[in-house]
């Protein structure tokens, strides 16, 4: 929400400062407003901002994007990670045995049908867990 409130308010400055900015560059090439150390001043402390909100909100879309995705759709690499990952951690649970471990995922799959593989890893493990209490 931090990050939208920014990129809204940024894009409305954004504009406000570029009309602005064309408004007073356009007037100084019309020949309507005259050329004095206010209308450079002013100039230049417009194109300051524009710049700098320009730097800004951009600077912050591109970091937008790097933070973790968190929508309905699954992201392959994610998951076959932590699958390899709670697959070896219930290999290293039965001490390297991993014709048991795979014994125990397909029981599970048989009792659970229908659930994602890395359900399954996990409920093994907890069932482990459950038994040595």
């Amino acid at each position: 929400m931090g990050n939208q409130v920014v990129i809204i308010v940024g894009t409305f400055v954004l504009v406000v400062t570029g009309l602005l900015l064309g408004y007073v560059l356009s007037q100084l090439v019309l020949g309507y407003l005259g050329f004095n150390l206010l209308t450079l001043l002013g100039t230049i402390s417009l194109v300051l901002i524009f710049g700098t909100l320009y730097y800004v909100l951009f600077w912050q879309l591109r970091r937008e994007p790097s933070q973790p995705f968190k929508g309905n759709i699954p992201n392959q690499v994610d998951e076959e990670i932590t699958g390899n990952y709670l697959k070896n951690r219930l290999i290293a649970r039965l001490s390297g045995d991993f014709a048991a471990a795979e014994r125990l995922i397909e029981q599970a799959k048989q009792n659970y049908p229908g659930m994602p593989e890395n359900w399954y890893c996990e409920r093994v493990l907890d069932d482990l867990d459950r038994d040595q209490r």
